[in-house]
């Protein structure tokens, strides 16, 4: 399920794509704190999104594949 990483990638550089204009303008501690904040969960949001498609981890749960196997009685 890769193209979940890759949407969630997508969506992530579209968010900094408005963001980053604004990023230079912070003035006030709070502020910058702020955007140093978001910027740090950004960067944890495309690492782990780059690490399940070059599948070094496990996806989440919810996006991984269900094999369905049929159960025999064997007696």
């Amino acid at each position: 399920m890769r193209h979940y990483a890759i949407l969630k990638l997508l969506l992530a550089a579209f968010f900094l794509y408005f963001a980053w204009p604004v990023i230079p303008e912070a003035i006030l501690g709070i502020e910058r704190m702020f955007w140093m904040g978001w910027l740090i969960f950004f960067l944890l949001v495309v690492g782990a999104n780059l690490a399940t498609m070059l599948q070094i981890t496990e996806p989440p749960i919810m996006e991984q594949n269900r094999q369905l196997e049929r159960e025999t009685l064997n007696d």
